[in-house]
This record gives C-alpha cells, sequence and structure tokens, in this order.
C-alpha cells in the first residue's frame, strides 16, 4: 500500500527535509554495557541499536559441536524492543524475521573477522533494536562494526552499510521506514579501505539502469560513514590513552581554545 505522505517535492526535498542523496544524523556512543569486551549504541537518524560483544571465549559445551578446529563461529542474535519499534506483535528470538536478519549479519561479517586467529572459539554479537525508523541492517552492520573494533576483534577492514531506492528516476540514499515502504530499495555494504562489496541486499524489484546509479552512490556513501566511523573510534582510543596516561583514580580535563 502506498503511503499518502510526498516523499520527494519539486525542490527535491524529502518528507524530512534531506535532498536526495543527504544522509541522517549519526551518533555514535562507546559507553560500556555490563560484561560485554566491546559495545556501542549506533543512531542513524530515529532508528538506534545497541550492539555487544562478548569473546572470544571457549565454546558453551552444548555449542561445541557446531565449533570449528581452524576459526572461530560467529553467533549472532537480534532483540527488538516493543516500546520503540511501533509494531502491536511481539517478535521473540524465534521469530523469522529476525533469524534471517541475524543470518545476513553473520554471512557479512564471516569474511571480515580474522577468525583463523580464535580456532575452537565463539564470538558472540548481540544487537538489541531499540528504535526503528528504516535503515534497521544497515545500522545492525555498522553498530557491529564498531563494537567488534572496541571489543579488540581483528578485522580486515571496516564494513560499512547504506540503503537506497529510487523514486521515479530520482535515486535516494538512506531511506526511512515510509519510504522503504513505498519504493524500490536495496542494502549495500562495502569495505572502503579495500573497495569490496561485502553484501547487496534487494527484496523488491528495480531495473538494472536504476540498480547501477543507486549502487555507485551507496558505495561512495559507504565511504562517507567509515570517514565518520573512523574518526569516532580514533576519538575514544585517544580517550582510552588519555586515562591511562592519567593513572587511576585521575581526571582528564581536556584543554579548549577560547574564542
Amino acid at each position: 500500500m502506498s503511503s499518502r505522505i510526498e516523499l520527494l517535492n519539486a525542490g527535491l526535498l524529502r518528507s524530512d527535509g534531506r535532498r536526495p542523496y543527504e544522509l541522517r544524523t549519526l551518533s555514535i556512543n562507546f559507553g560500556a554495557q555490563g560484561t560485554a569486551d566491546g559495545s556501542v549504541t549506533y543512531s542513524h537518524g530515529l532508528t538506534q541499536v545497541r550492539v555487544s560483544v562478548l569473546g572470544p571465549h571457549e565454546a558453551k559445551a552444548g555449542s561445541r559441536r557446531e565449533t570449528f578446529h581452524d576459526r572461530a563461529t560467529l553467533n549472532v542474535e537480534v532483540q527488538l524492543a516493543p516500546f520503540g519499534v511501533g509494531e502491536r506483535r511481539r517478535r521473540g528470538r524465534g521469530d523469522k524475521r529476525l533469524l534471517e536478519l541475524a543470518a545476513t549479519i553473520k554471512s557479512t561479517f564471516e569474511p571480515v573477522v580474522q577468525t583463523h586467529l580464535y580456532p575452537r572459539s565463539t564470538i558472540d554479537i548481540f544487537i538489541h533494536v531499540l528504535q526503528l525508523d528504516g535503515g534497521l541492517l544497515p545500522a545492525c552492520i555498522n553498530g557491529s562494526t564498531l563494537a567488534l573494533a572496541t571489543a579488540g576483534i581483528p578485522l580486515f577492514d571496516f564494513v560499512c552499510a547504506i540503503s537506497g531506492g529510487v523514486h521515479g528516476t530520482q535515486p535516494l540514499l538512506d531511506l526511512t521506514t515510509v519510504e522503504e515502504n513505498d519504493v524500490p530499495s536495496v542494502v549495500v555494504g562495502v569495505m572502503p579501505r579495500t573497495g569490496r562489496v561485502t553484501l547487496v541486499q534487494m527484496e523488491t524489484r528495480l531495473h538494472m539502469d536504476r540498480f547501477e546509479e543507486v549502487f555507485r552512490v551507496a558505495c561512495d556513501a559507504g565511504k562517507v560513514l567509515w570517514s565518520e566511523m573512523r574518526d569516532a573510534l580514533k576519538e575514544r582510543t585517544g580517550d582510552l590513552v588519555d586515562k591511562l596516561e592519567a593513572g587511576p583514580g585521575m581526571v582528564v580535563v581536556k584543554e579548549t581554545e577560547e574564542t
């Protein structure tokens, strides 16, 4: 069913005021989450996910048969917060949509994580969706990349994902829920340093000519996301170094330039 909201007006402005290629505001918070080895709360517009990474650790007794002698096993679980996703039906861990989402995330990271360094072990990625307004898969992938990095898990490269679509003949980037429901869309995950593509997911039909254009701008957007994610990770690392140099019990005060 088509939305009655005007997705793109004559001035090429979308329903939320963005230009066709404009991305939503990105927010990254590296606050600690319980016993997780790495965690991040990743917000892209109104979509927000919290990702926690545990491991590598020895597989549990009941799942040791699923481990490999030459590499680690990735375990991905996704949960939806019922208060933030706008759905009346509660989705449990066995929900088909969540299982498919977890399987896609797992297959995306298996060639990226250096699992050969941790044979017979397990790396857990737990994703909790707090708010949802389009771009769920890209948010989960980008948040997982940052959480894995903060956990000290070696990666061959970042994975940066973004959604794209076509309204009429105009390509759009970073779709909201309203746009995802109305236009043909695709999710692209890229490794920006190597230029490799780790994910292309398309659940609707899209003409080949339009696909090529959307794919190209999505790859360019991945490099923009990479810059933001890398800067956030560098800032966090710098904060940790400052705290280590200051010693235990010391408070680090950053100098600011007077304007």
